[in-house]
Order: structure tokens, then C-alpha cells, then sequence
């Protein structure tokens, strides 16, 4: 994942530093572009004035009366003219005229500078040359806002004109609608540039995230955990990636399932075989007296060794389905009270036996839980008989059930000698056992296992934990419906 990291990194930088330069190719281009247009009118505007400017020119000079009354009607107008999205309520043109010279004859912005010689400007002095003639000047050297836009036009002949006319207007006028345009820009190109972003980054979660739950799968699966195939979404191929992985993961367990049940079951019989071969040639043996009290001995050997086969053969059948499955194929709902009183009426016998008391506290709510009830009956069966084998005659094993947040508890408690130090931790592995308490014989081993696995394939939990002075206490867990 850390390759699609840097993949998807690469290309969030590749289409961020792709905006940014479209981005500031549009915004180099808003300025120049309105000026421009601004420009081309200022062109017309001038040329239309210096044409009436013209007939103000007589010998004795240019007379200013009729220009000042225009500008200055024209200046009182109150207008609200809507440019698109851009409000005008004023006129922001004004103009001066020159003389052959060089010299302010007029001024509607600024009567003070009649007389001054502006034959050094840009505008003017173009203008006289038979150019075209335009400058930006900043009113206020250091403040960029403060730039005046001129554009001139001849009066009479422009190869020998008679003076010059030029309008010049405020490019701060034109900031408002700078500003909106390079905020439509910003908007305009962000959104667009987020949402390819996002696009990419939908595409990569929607294609490698299946990828990495599938990835923790297989390591789940390697680490012997039982887990679900994840849910990876509506996508066909990685869908089918999954189904193949399925496949082949149940194929392979099945071959080692089967294996190892081979081996252990071959293992595990050996013991109580050779016991029963051992007991049986004994009381066959020709020509030797047995006294009744050996035979007995060998006979009860034989009796314990068979029960121990015929146990050891039913836990590993019930093991076997449990350890076969990583989810429950089908489920109902099961009262946990009703499950516990079948299994007590069933144990009941083997206390009695034992001399054992079962003392049940029962709860007086509806404990539901969905699930395997063969599954749950067997994982019961085994914490009740492990409490009853470990329990000395005359003592009583407990048994209640509670419930803790949305689980709901089953709780075995015993008061025999409890679980020794270094076995704390070794007590559900398969095949570990300690020996019981009367008849000084080991159990199966997967007593603790199966009721492990039950737990799990339930998404509850089993637990051992110590009783003061003695004894041990088995919960068992599951999650209510």
C-alpha cells in the first residue's frame, strides 16, 4: 500500500502543479485583457472628441466653454448601469486637449494643470509625431492602484494636427471586475481541479482498498486466525480475486485439516490402546493364577481406557466440525436459560456419581442469543464436566447466568484446587490436560479447545479466572440478539 501511497501522492502533485500553471496563465491574462478592451473604447472615445475639438479651434485659440459644460454635465449624471455582474454609477472619463505645443488648454479632471507643457508625455508627444500615442501613469509612484490610463487622438490633420485630445480614466475603476474575475477563476478552476482530485482518490480507495482487506486476510488466514471473508464492495474483478483466494484456502485446510486430525487421532489412540492390549493379554495369560482383586484392577483399566477412547473419539468429531467452519452456515435463536437446564439435567447423573452438588442460580430475564445450538450445548457440556471432575465429593458447583452491557454471560463455578501457575496459559491448547482430581487420570485435551472455538465462531469469548480460597470460574460469553 505504501507503493499506492506514493502513486496517488505523484499524481495529487502532477494535477495540483497542472492547475497552479493554468491557473496562473488565466489570471496573467485578466488584467492585460480588460485594459486592452478598455484600451480599444478609450481609442474610439478620443478620436470621437478630437473630431468635435476640431471646430473649437479658431484663430484666436481653442475655445473650452462648450467641453467644460459637456464634462461637467456629464459628471453630475447619475446612471445604474448593470455590465454583467458589475455596477456603474458614474462617468469615469475625462479628458485634456493640447495645443501644437505641447500645452494644457484644457483639463476636466484637473483645471489647475492648464498652462502646463505635457509635450514630454508619452501621449502628447506620439501623437504630435503622427503615432499613436498612450501611457499609464501612477498618481502616487509607490501605489500600483493609482495608475491612470491616456489615450490620445490628433485634432485636424494628424501628420500636422493642431493640437491633441486625450481621455484618460482610472484602472482602478476596473478593479471590481478584476477582482470578480480572478475569483470566478479561483472557483472555477479549483472546483474543477478538486474534483478530478477527488475522482482520483474515490478511484484508488474503491480499487485498492478491497486489495488491503484482502492483503490482512491472507495474513489473518496465515496466523491460523478464523475470520470471514471481508466485504470488498460491487467490484467484479477483485470479487473474483477474492473467490479464488476462498477457494484455495478452503482446499489447502481441508487437506491439513485432514492431515492433522489423521495424526492426532493416530497419536491420541495409541495410549488408551496399548492400556486395553496390555490389561486384556494380562487376564489371558495361560497358566498363571490371578488373584480377583488384579483382575478387577485390569478389568476397570480396560472399563477407563475404553470410556477415555469413546471420549476422545466424540470430542475430536464435535472438534472437528467446529474447527472446519470460519463462520456459522446457519443460525437461530437459542435462550440460554433453556440451553443451560438441558445441559444440567443431563450432567446431573455424572454429579451424583461424583458427589458433586449442582446449585443453579437462574435469571428471571429472556437471555437470546443467535447461534448453533449443538455447538453451544457441546461447549457447556465440557465447562459443567471439567467443573464436576475437578470438584472434590460434598462440594457444590455453581452455576448462573448474567448479563454484561449486550452480552450475555454463562458463569461455571468450581472450588476444587484451580488451575496451577504454568498452566494458566496452556489450558486450551489442544491436548494439554491436568489430571483429575479422583481418578488421578488425564482428560481429552480438547475439552477447553472445542469450548474455545464455540466462543469464537459466536464472536464471544471464554475465560478462566481463579476462586479465593480455591477453585476456578469458567465465563463464557456471547453476544445477545
Amino acid at each position: 500500500m505504501r507503493l499506492t501511497r506514493i502513486t496517488l501522492c505523484i499524481i495529487a502533485l502532477i494535477i495540483l502543479a497542472g492547475f497552479n500553471l493554468l491557473v496562473k496563465k488565466q489570471l496573467a491574462d485578466v488584467e492585460p485583457q480588460l485594459f486592452q478592451a478598455t484600451e480599444e473604447s478609450m481609442v474610439d472615445s478620443a478620436n470621437v472628441l478630437a473630431a468635435f475639438a476640431e471646430k473649437e479651434f479658431t484663430a484666436d485659440g481653442f475655445d473650452a466653454h462648450q467641453f467644460k459644460k459637456v464634462m461637467e454635465a456629464a459628471g453630475a449624471r447619475k446612471m445604474d448601469a448593470k455590465i454583467y455582474n458589475h455596477s456603474k454609477v458614474s462617468v469615469g472619463l475625462d479628458l485634456y486637449v493640447t495645443d501644437a505645443d505641447g500645452i494644457v488648454l484644457f483639463d476636466s479632471g484637473y483645471p489647475e494643470r492648464v498652462g502646463a507643457d505635457y509635450s514630454r508625455f508619452r501621449d502628447v508627444y506620439l501623437t504630435l509625431n503622427g503615432k499613436y500615442g498612450a501611457r499609464s501613469t501612477r498618481l502616487i509612484e509607490s501605489d500600483e492602484k493609482s495608475s491612470v490610463l491616456h489615450v490620445a487622438a490628433p485634432i485636424g490633420d494628424p501628420m500636422k494636427p493642431l493640437g491633441v485630445l486625450t481621455v484618460y480614466k482610472k484602472q482602478s475603476d476596473a478593479f471590481p471586475i478584476i477582482r470578480r474575475r480572478v475569483s470566478e477563476i479561483w472557483w472555477g478552476t479549483g472546483l474543477v481541479g478538486g474534483g478530478i482530485l477527488f475522482c482520483v482518490i474515490v478511484i484508488f480507495v474503491w480499487q485498492y482498498q478491497p486489495i488491503s482487506r484482502l492483503t490482512e486476510y491472507a495474513r489473518d488466514i496465515e496466523q491460523g486466525k478464523r475470520r470471514p471473508l471481508p466485504n470488498l464492495g460491487l467490484g467484479k474483478e477483485v470479487n473474483t480475486l477474492a473467490r479464488a483466494l476462498e477457494s484455495m484456502r478452503e482446499s489447502l485446510e481441508g487437506r491439513r485439516f485432514a492431515e492433522r486430525y489423521v495424526q492426532t487421532l493416530t497419536h491420541e489412540m495409541k495410549s488408551p490402546l496399548a492400556g486395553i492390549r496390555g490389561a486384556a493379554e494380562l487376564l489371558h495369560q495361560d497358566g498363571k493364577v490371578m488373584s480377583e482383586e488384579d483382575r478387577q484392577r485390569f478389568l476397570d483399566n480396560i472399563s477407563a481406557e475404553t470410556l477415555r477412547a469413546d471420549r476422545l473419539l466424540g470430542r475430536l468429531l464435535e472438534l472437528s466440525v467446529m474447527e472446519g467452519k470460519t463462520k456459522l452456515d446457519a443460525t437461530e435463536v437459542i435462550d440460554l436459560r433453556i440451553l443451560v437446564t438441558r445441559v444440567i439435567e443431563e450432567l446431573n447423573a455424572m454429579a451424583e456419581l461424583a458427589g458433586v452438588r449442582l446449585e443453579v442460580q437462574e435469571s428471571q430475564t429472556q437471555m437470546m442469543v443467535c447461534g448453533d445450538a449443538f455447538m453451544l450445548k457441546a461447549a457447556l457440556t465440557n465447562l459443567l464436566e471439567n467443573a464436576i471432575d475437578y470438584s472434590p465429593a460434598g462440594e457444590a458447583v455453581r452455576v448462573s447466568l448474567n448479563s454484561v452491557g449486550d452480552n450475555h454471560c454463562v458463569i461455571i463455578e468450581d472450588h476444587g484446587e484451580g488451575i496451577p501457575e504454568y498452566a494458566k496459559d496452556k489450558v486450551f491448547d489442544r491436548f494439554f490436560s491436568l489430571r483429575h482430581l479422583r481418578t488421578g487420570r488425564k482428560g481429552t485435551g480438547l475439552g477447553l479447545t472445542l469450548v474455545r472455538e464455540a466462543a469464537e465462531l459466536h464472536l464471544g469469548s471464554v475465560a478462566l479466572e481463579a476462586v479465593d480460597p480455591a477453585g476456578t470460574r469458567a465465563l463464557l460469553s456471547i453476544p445477545g440478539c
